[in-house]
């Protein structure tokens, strides 16, 4: 069985563990979170230098980075229906989970930490509606894709891309900003629910 470190409230945490229900792979989710940094921290860094969940341990292997770990499980299960072997259509679904953990996720950083986690170092008026025009913007960007695409994210058929979007696209309708009626998306989530591993793990209401 796979072990799993990081608190199950986590964003990141959850896409690995929504991919395991994919899977249908037990998983050992061991809760790390600040309460712990004072006395495991040591031992923590040694797995992953960032001090950030989640970090995966299968045997003797240690991995860190969910999309890394995404697809690590993916192809350890050779589940070529999540990520396929094509390279373009690899390729398609990759550059979505890039865009996901760089570009989308930067968009919302400044006005989540500000607005959820209450962070008093966010708190400059400009910066939080820029954070919130951009990601609306960015959504912008994924529901035109959804539009052009069909079903999911990188075609007619559910890949890694739509994890790790749904979770983004589940905390930007929970969080508390105006948000623009993008219908694409909302039909894409509506198709989402249906899925045992986003009930469990993303339509949770957590952030």
């Amino acid at each position: 069985m796979i072990t799993l470190l990081g608190k199950p409230t986590s964003i990141n945490v959850r896409k690995v563990l929504w991919l395991c229900a994919e899977l249908d792979l037990p998983v050992d989710l061991q809760p790390w979170g600040s309460g712990h940094r004072d006395t495991q921290l040591p031992a923590f860094l040694a797995l992953n230098p960032n001090g950030l969940v989640p970090v995966l341990r299968d045997g003797d292997f240690t991995l860190w980075e969910s999309n890394s770990i995404c697809r690590y499980l993916a192809a350890r299960e050779q589940r070529t229906d999540l990520l396929p072997t094509a390279p373009r259509k690899r390729a398609l679904v990759e550059q979505w989970m890039d865009w996901q953990a760089t570009e989308l996720n930067n968009a919302w950083r400044y006005i989540f930490m500000a607005l959820v986690r209450q962070d008093p170092r966010y708190d400059n008026k400009t910066e939080m509606q820029n954070s919130v025009a951009s990601w609306n913007r960015h959504m912008r960007i994924l529901d035109d894709q959804l539009a052009r695409s069909g079903a999911f994210v990188a075609g007619e058929k559910f890949t890694l891309a739509d994890i790790v979007l749904g979770l983004s696209a589940c905390r930007w309708q929970l969080a508390p900003i105006e948000r623009p009626p993008l219908a694409a998306v909302a039909n894409w989530q509506a198709r989402l629910a249906t899925r045992p591993g986003y009930q469990l793990h993303a339509d949770n209401g957590m952030g």
